[in-house]
């Protein structure tokens, strides 16, 4: 069964360092699915038998951003 959840990213102000997070989130081994809902809005689909939202959450912030749930 995998989640859902809506990840707010903070400090993101261009399409291109979106694109850098959502491929940072979709590298995550059991990330299924990464959907942009608008700049510094992302839905990830996740199992979380292998992740943790807040694995999630650190990867964005190895990326230089910070992201919490919506």
């Amino acid at each position: 069964m995998m989640n859902r959840i809506m990840l707010g990213i903070q400090g993101v102000q261009s399409d291109d360092q979106m694109e850098k997070v959502v491929a940072a989130l979709a590298r995550q081994k059991g990330v299924l699915k990464t959907e942009v809902q608008q700049l510094g809005q992302v839905t990830v689909e996740y199992d979380p038998h292998r992740l943790t939202v807040m694995d999630l959450i650190r990867a964005v912030r190895e990326e230089g951003f910070l992201a919490g749930m919506l």
